[in-house]
């Protein structure tokens, strides 16, 4: 008999966390792989399973290979790709108002929100950085660190860095993307066969309607955009929009950990300091990051030129000179070598 009521409670226990705290707002009507629940933040996650019932306060969690989808009461859905945390903040339904807010708290998610009839609502999605502002509308949404990704795939999304801060308009076939709460990029067109349509079609597929059968893509959709925010950025800054190509190149480092894409990125945010902004310090801040971070790259060459470069600019002789040095003995042959040896003598003279 104590076996049994032993046996009785440890059952009571695995079964009362998932008891939604308040009203239900919505159900799991779709589930694959290893995906978790919690009924308020700051407890262990429990094993979910489809047709549970959420309400305000619960989190939701997938795992490498999870994907859910979560319906609202009023036929909204969220499908959550693998590696993602969602949280339900709050959702109100009424006969005349619909408000909801939710937290993406990291991974990716496919927004699907009904239109209400002309009614009040307000629906917000919110990550760290970012606020998605939604009515009746779909979008994909990935957030990875500081950094935010937004594609448009149908009616209007007004996104934002802060919630009180200057909204950019998302519209379907376009994509805008942001950092460390700083407004969104201006929305640019998904252009057929670009690596961002290439990127989106990998994060339709792991938000569609049914799982994949593979999830080993999934993280390269943030390599993807990542590596593709260099030459954007770099346009930016050669059409004079320095902030936002500085911008640019801050996503992709917050994006991705791909060593080769870190290091461009950082070159590139040194260029701009020191070719538009006229902020050698900052400038060469960057080429040291990449000498310290990445000295074996390719990307240390020009690196190792480019700060002896600045230290001369900036008056600091002896210090460029002793970088000259080292540039040649490391590229005797490299590309810098000539300039380096005419710079040397210079500074000798």
């Amino acid at each position: 008999m104590k076996r049994f009521v032993s046996a009785l409670f440890a059952c009571l226990l695995c079964i009362l966390p998932l008891a939604a705290h308040g009203a239900q707002v919505g159900t799991i009507t779709g589930i694959s792989g290893s995906a978790s629940w919690r009924v308020k933040a700051n407890i262990p996650y429990a094993p979910l399973a489809k047709g549970a019932a959420i309400a305000e306060g619960n989190w939701i969690k997938t795992g490498p290979n999870g994907w859910v989808e979560l319906t609202l009461n009023d036929k909204s859905k969220f499908t959550l790709a693998n590696n993602t945390e969602f949280e339900i903040t709050s959702f109100l339904l009424t006969k005349n108002k619909r408000e909801g807010t939710f937290n993406l708290a990291q991974g990716k998610l496919r927004a699907s929100v009904v239109k209400f009839g002309g009614r009040q609502s307000g629906m917000t999605v919110k990550s760290g950085t970012a606020v998605a502002g939604i009515k009746g509308t779909e979008f994909l949404m990935l957030s990875q660190g500081q950094a935010n990704v937004f594609f448009g795939n149908e009616g209007k999304v007004a996104v934002s860095g802060e919630a009180k801060g200057q909204q950019q308009p998302l519209v379907a076939g376009t994509m805008t993307q942001n950092t460390r709460g700083i407004t969104p990029v201006e929305p640019l067109k998904v252009e057929a066969g670009s690596p961002v349509a290439a990127a989106k079609e990998l994060f339709d597929k792991v938000t569609a309607a049914q799982p994949p059968a593979e999830w080993t893509d999934s993280g390269q959709i943030a390599d993807i955009i990542a590596r593709w925010n260099i030459n954007y950025g770099h346009y930016l800054a050669d059409s004079g929009k320095y902030e936002e190509a500085l911008h640019v190149f801050q996503i992709a480092l917050d994006l991705t950990k791909v060593p080769d894409v870190r290091a461009d990125a950082h070159m590139e945010r040194g260029a701009v300091y020191a070719r538009f902004l006229a902020n050698p310090e900052l400038a060469l801040a960057a080429y040291l990051l990449v000498l310290e971070e990445y000295p074996q790259l390719p990307q240390a060459e020009t690196a190792l030129f480019s700060t002896a470069q600045t230290l001369l600019e900036m008056g600091f002789n002896e210090q460029a000179r002793q970088r000259f040095e080292q540039y040649l003995k490391h590229y005797p042959q490299g590309r810098h070598a000539g300039t380096s040896e005419t710079l040397l003598k210079n500074l000798g003279k």
